[in-house]
């Protein structure tokens, strides 16, 4: 009765965005299905990348598989190099493009612990390059020319990795998107906690005390050959944070990098540019975090333009929630405005003023001064200082839009990706958990938006997106595709598996566990989620129909490994292909299973090549 209730509602036209109806007919696309993937059972199953071999598109069935590009410490021949140079394949230099060197004095290749993350296919003329970047503490990214045969089948030829000295390296490059003109965006993830790291002397012993963050710190310091002090830590973790913007700009592989100051700074998962190639959706990876937009001046050219901050106005607290969305105009700002800011060396306290609280057990804080709970910072007290909005609105913006009444209690929050078929953003949140809870200690001092029930195995949610959307000031927001509404669409669900072969599981293995990236294949119906759990002993990929709610598994990945990076290119020089990185095998858990050192050595590669389906 519901779901006649449901069909019927959706026939109304003003009530199917309200819903998350579709909007078009089945007429309107074609039909897509890959062959499934098994649990993996056996040892062999559990070691290997498996994927579909074949898909059925229109009715006619194609041969496709799982095929590497590159691995990790895989020697190359050298992009744009000399007679004999090669270079090794994710192998971390500093500002110099001298190799970067772990505490034993080995080199530095970016494998385990993260690896290898987004890969994007990028054409210049009729070559063809893989962008792949590093989600490593010192990041970086490689441009990997590549080989295409008759049949769609690629193979690596020469390699050389991206220099990033004119924006002071970058750090921690999590998951990225390929844009409409043919550039690779990323990421940097887990900004440094600013507000901790200032040149007080309080926390000098904090800061001397190798900590997670501190690790971080000393690796950017080493990239930039800064000597790493609780006084210069102050400033130079405003450097890292951001969203950098590869190009490549020749045959061989030459390229220009750019850091988008203009979109903020926080722990960015992804950067999605929506059709219009001037918004931009952007998630903030861990655990009060928020949900962004920015809508750049111009088509193409993300150096400057207005940011704006969600917030969540609960509608349903069932399931995984039902919310109406506004947007906080978080201000304009170009890239330029803000690198000089951090040149001039901004330092946390140059922005905030920062008191304890009054009850720190009840999140309250002094007249004039306002509590946040945010990642990383907790409970603060703070103000912004006169004439410093612009400024803080970027360097720290997810305690600025706090600040200013947006949503700060989302967790995990991953993958991006667009329907145009319906006009729905998808944004997978791999648990649900912590401040997106009822009354978690996470809300202390916040507003406690967000009140739903935990689910440890995560959920991907649907947002219908539209013009004519003013933010909550009343001012026309200037895009045609702003989000509304926030509501789940599949949920993960825990199982126990005790007493069974599949005991090593606390999700249910028929259903995703832990969403992380996300990508869609227009007019065909198909969601595509990739995983990064412990829930699931062997992460998986899968495709998900979007009518008929089915999932399809379409590839498993080995013991402690993360599947990231599946990317669909619809038309590559003629064929299409599902880009996927294998990250850090044996590196999460069941590190006692890899029968070689080479197990451990990450994955970039792709299923396909498909027929073209664009």
């Amino acid at each position: 009765m519901t779901h006649a209730f449901s069909k019927a509602m959706c026939s109304l036209p003003v009530l199917m965005l309200a819903l998350g109806c579709s909007q078009t007919t089945s007429a309107d696309f074609g039909t897509l299905e890959f062959s499934e993937v098994s649990v993996p059972l056996t040892q062999d199953e559990k070691r290997a990348i498996r994927a579909s071999d074949s898909v059925t598109i229109d009715g006619t069935t194609y041969p496709i598989g799982y095929h590497d590009l590159v691995r990790t410490n895989q020697t190359l021949s050298k992009l744009d190099g000399r007679g004999s140079e090669t270079a090794v394949f994710g192998l971390l230099k500093d500002k110099d493009g001298q190799p970067m060197l772990q505490e034993d004095a080995s080199p530095w290749v970016c494998t385990n612990g993260s690896g290898p993350d987004h890969t994007s296919l990028l054409r210049y003329g009729t070559s063809l390059f893989a962008v792949t970047q590093l989600e490593c503490s010192v990041g970086g990214a490689y441009v990997t020319k590549l080989d295409q045969d008759a049949e769609g089948n690629l193979t690596a030829l020469s390699t050389r990795p991206v220099d990033f000295s004119e924006v002071y390296g970058t750090y921690v490059n999590c998951a990225g998107v390929t844009t409409p003109w043919n550039s690779h965006l990323g990421s940097e993830e887990y900004e440094p906690p600013m507000a901790v790291f200032n040149a007080e002397a309080k926390n000098q012993a904090w800061f001397d005390d190798p900590t997670w963050h501190d690790a971080h710190m000393q690796a950017i310091a080493d990239y930039n050959k800064i000597e790493n002090t609780a006084e210069n830590a102050a400033y130079f973790g405003y450097m890292f944070g951001w969203i950098p913007e590869i190009k490549v700009t020749s045959a061989n592989g030459r390229n220009r990098v750019a850091k988008h100051f203009a979109m903020g700074r926080f722990a960015h998962e992804l950067a999605y540019v929506m059709p219009d190639a001037r918004t931009v959706y952007l998630s903030d990876d861990g655990t009060n975090v928020g949900l962004f937009l920015f809508v750049a001046d111009r088509a193409k050219v993300l150096s400057s333009g207005t940011l704006y901050a969600a917030r969540w106005i609960q509608t349903s607290g069932e399931g995984s929630g039902r919310a109406d969305i506004e947007w906080i105009n978080l201000g304009h700002a170009s890239n330029d405005e803000i690198r000089a800011a951090i040149e001039g060396k901004t330092t946390f306290a140059d922005m905030f003023e920062r008191v304890e609280p009054l009850d720190a057990e009840a999140g309250t804080c002094p007249d004039g001064f306002t509590s946040t709970n945010t990642y990383d910072e907790g409970l603060l007290c703070t103000r912004v200082k006169s004439g410093m909005d612009k400024i803080a609105s970027r360097l720290e913006t997810r305690l600025y839009a706090a600040h200013k009444g947006a949503t700060t209690e989302f967790r995990k929050e991953e993958g991006l990706t667009y329907n145009p078929d319906d006009k729905v953003l998808y944004v997978a949140i791999s648990e649900v958990a912590k401040g997106m809870e009822d009354g978690a200690s996470q809300d202390v001092g916040g507003p406690n938006h967000i009140r739903l029930t935990k689910n440890k195995c995560g959920a991907v949610y649907g947002m219908n997106v539209q013009g004519a959307i003013s933010d909550t000031e009343g001012n026309a927001i200037d895009s045609d595709y702003v989000a509304h509404n926030m509501w789940g669409l599949i949920a993960g669900q825990a199982k126990d598996y005790s007493g069974t072969d599949l005991s090593a599981n606390t999700c249910d293995v028929e259903g995703i566990a832990s969403p992380d990236n996300l990508t869609y294949l227009p007019k065909y119906r198909t969601l595509v989620i990739g995983e990064d759990t412990s829930a699931h002993q062997n992460d998986y990929v899968w495709s998900y129909n979007i009518d008929a709610k089915a999932l399809t598994r379409i590839a498993t990945t080995p013991y402690g490994a993360e599947t990231t990076s599946p990317f669909w290119a619809a038309n590559i020089q003629g064929h299409g292909y599902l880009t996927l990185v294998t990250q850090h095998p044996y590196g999460e858990s069941d590190a006692d299973q890899a029968l070689s050192p080479d197990d451990k050595e990450s994955h970039v590669g792709y299923i396909g090549p498909f027929p073209p389906l664009d």
